[in-house]
């Protein structure tokens, strides 16, 4: 909660320092009596002015409705929605209810074998991938 709050002061800071920069200091006002324009006021009724101007206006309207529904399916998971639905996902994890054990017990398996994977002799095992090399050179001459 302390965290959204600092957020919220946070976003309070920005958006009066935008004001200030846009319509200026007290002091940059043509008259000290003016109020400095609300961005956010401004903003809202733009916004209003074009909801009203597209909402007497029918394409636009179906224009504002295609462009949600492009939204909709740009959305990555759209696709997963709607080529597997919820009971197919439920069948896919009871047909592998089986194998989950077993892979649970490997993966425990290679999770207490890490020290032996993280060994000196394991880490050298690139560097001697040279050597390696060389001797099957000489073996393969010496065939």
């Amino acid at each position: 909660r302390g965290k959204m709050a600092a957020e919220l002061q946070q976003l309070q800071w920005r958006l009066e320092e935008l004001e200030r920069r846009v319509g200026g200091s007290e002091g940059t006002c043509p008259s000290p009596s003016s109020v400095p324009p609300q961005v956010a006021d401004e903003l809202v009724k733009v916004q209003v002015a074009l909801s009203n101007i597209a909402g007497k206006r029918e394409r636009i309207k179906i224009l504002y409705k295609k462009i949600e529904d492009v939204i909709k399916y740009l959305d990555p998971q759209y696709i997963d929605r709607m080529a597997v639905p919820d009971a197919m996902k439920l069948q896919f994890i009871l047909a592998e209810e089986q194998v989950i054990p077993t892979q649970a017990a490997l993966l425990e398996q290679v999770k207490n074998l890490q020290p032996v994977l993280d060994s000196a002799s394991i880490q050298a095992v690139p560097d001697h991938a040279s050597k390696l090399q060389r001797l099957s050179q000489i073996h393969i001459q010496q065939q």
